[in-house]
């Protein structure tokens, strides 16, 4: 270890760290040298260094979840970390490659995409550097020593699918890439290719056999060498291969391959206790790309039922997240997206929803939910627009023009739903009607709808294909509104009314009720006089 620091030393409880440098300096976008690096960040760097050559995974979740994120928005807000070779000389680490450096290198291009603009250099070091983690990991002979965070590792897995997804924007962008850019675009070929990506991701699943994993589980077995392998009963392994899986599904719902998308989660059991509750990040990701899938395929049940749990779960937590601002803008942008994609999949498959998520969407969307009972198209499209992902292409153009015409992926995908509204546009009237009878005639149908009787029939078989199709896995006649069949001319309906949940609301005011109790506490504290202390990272 390079860094001789004391192991026996304990770790200050609060690192009192003072600025050394001005906070307002000139943004630069190549990072400090080693000189120029504040002390607190040089001591930052040194126990990260450390902790990590010394596998002390506790402490290495405390730097990583606190230290990292705090000295990012009081040092480096508008500017890059310390170049890696900075890093180098501060920690006497004299080899390039080793794992430290690799995870520095991950956080620093990281903390580029999030707080600056990439170069294209940027983008190609740090695919390179992925290629190294990853080759670390899935190359080596026997199970590496290391142990990292669950929400280290999560960040990985989701940096990689978003930096490749932020790639493919970019050379998208065809007529706003300059010559230089575009040459370098032909040298570096392979770098972020879909292929490459996808190739990566479904071998960290299959290095940890979590597939086999995730159904011993389900099976209620334990987990043995035996079915995991030498290298999935490390939990580096294991949860890599795990997070991988929801990478995988978020990539696919992507590129628009849905049934693809929920081949890959087919063994994971969306609970609170499962493996992706460790990071609610990542739960909270899983369960909008499942439910996106599931909305795509028209089974719109099984995303009424994801959304409404996790919505649930979302609420229950938001003083969690809103704690953490640079997590909060990301949930609450998947929040709304959740809702404006519910309020569609809800006029599709009238389900009783939560007290809870029903006020979250009149709040939201009141007056376009009515707009959609009505058949009004263009809310259609601002709600899909709003709540779908930024799709991709698998293959991208060198020229301005797109494959997939001038609306890109994501129009495509906006033509493929509304085939699926127009066929629907008539239901909803449909629905009205019968639920105000027991029995009726088609004739008389045929009447209220203006249309002839042999349209109104293809209606009513419409209606009930997309009921059967709109229940999704394992769906329960009883969780849809009205069931009906039809007898040579005449119509019979069976109205199932489902017993409001009186519970749900008195949760919801108990919520409020807390809510504003510590808005009010938050609001006494504001008005004392408070102490003066060292400005510093607690």
């Amino acid at each position: 270890m390079a860094w001789t620091g004391n192991s026996a030393q304990k770790m200050p409880m609060q690192m009192m760290y003072y600025p050394t440098h001005n906070a307002n300096a000139p943004e630069t976008t190549t990072g400090a040298t080693s000189d120029e690096v504040a002390e607190p960040v040089v001591n930052f760097l040194k126990w990260l260094y450390h902790f990590i050559e010394a596998n002390e995974i506790y402490h290495v979740e405390n730097m990583y979840e606190d230290g990292f994120y705090k000295i990012s928005e009081f040092y480096f807000k508008d500017k890059p970390w310390p170049a890696p070779d900075a890093v180098q000389d501060i920690t006497e680490e004299k080899d390039d490659q080793s794992i430290f450096m690799i995870l520095y290198r991950e956080l620093y291009y990281r903390h580029i995409y999030a707080r600056l603009k990439p170069t294209l250099e940027h983008r190609f070091d740090s695919y390179s550097n992925y290629c190294e983690l990853f080759a670390y990991l899935l190359a080596a002979d026997e199970p590496v020593k290391i142990e990292l965070p669950n929400k280290w590792l999560w960040d990985i897995i989701d940096e990689f699918v978003y930096q490749f997804q932020s790639f493919q924007q970019f050379k998208s962008k065809a007529g706003k890439i300059n010559d230089e850019e575009k040459n370098m675009l032909r040298d570096e070929d392979n770098a972020w290719k879909v292929t490459a990506v996808l190739n990566i991701l479904i071998q960290l699943t299959e290095k940890c056999n979590i597939n086999a994993q995730l159904v011993a589980i389900e099976r209620g077995e334990t987990i043995t060498e035996d079915i995991a392998g030498e290298f999935g009963v490390k939990p580096i392994y294991t949860m890599t291969g795990f997070f991988s899986l929801i990478g995988l599904l978020r990539l696919y719902c992507l590129l628009g391959d849905y049934h693809m998308a929920l081949t890959c989660i087919e063994h994971i059991q969306f609970k609170d206790k499962d493996m992706m509750a460790l990071v609610p990040a990542c739960q909270i990701t899983a369960n909008y790309y499942a439910g996106f899938a599931y909305f795509m395929i028209r089974k719109y049940a099984n995303t009424i039922q994801l959304y409404q749990h996790i919505l649930g779960y979302m609420q229950r937590t938001k003083q969690f997240f809103q704690n953490r601002s640079f997590q909060a803008e990301d949930i609450n942008k998947k929040n709304d997206q959740m809702l404006a994609l519910l309020a569609i999949a809800s006029t599709f498959c009238p389900l009783r929803l939560d007290e809870s998520v029903n006020i979250q969407i009149k709040e939201k969307h009141n007056e376009k939910v009515t707009r959609l009972q009505h058949g009004d198209m263009t809310v259609y499209d601002e709600l899909f627009f709003s709540g779908c992902p930024k799709f991709l292409s698998p293959v991208v153009s060198e020229t301005s023009s797109s494959p997939f015409g001038s609306s890109g992926p994501r129009g495509l995908q906006l033509q493929v739903f509304k085939t699926e509204v127009e066929q629907q546009r008539l239901i909803p009237t449909l629905r009205s009607f019968l639920k105000l009878y027991t029995s009726i005639p088609i004739s008389k149908l045929a009447k209220f709808l203006d249309m002839h009787e042999n349209e109104v029939r293809c209606c009513l078989m419409a209606f009930k294909h997309k009921k059967e199709i709109a229940k999704g896995d394992g769906g329960d006649q009883t969780t849809l509104d009205i069931d009906f069949y039809v007898d040579k001319d005449m119509i019979h309906i069976s109205d199932t009314k489902i017993a409001r949940h009186y519970g749900d609301y008195y949760v919801q005011q108990i919520l409020k009720l807390k809510e504003s109790n510590k808005m009010i506490i938050s609001a006494a504290l504001s008005n004392t006089t408070p102490v003066a202390t060292t400005p510093g990272i607690v």
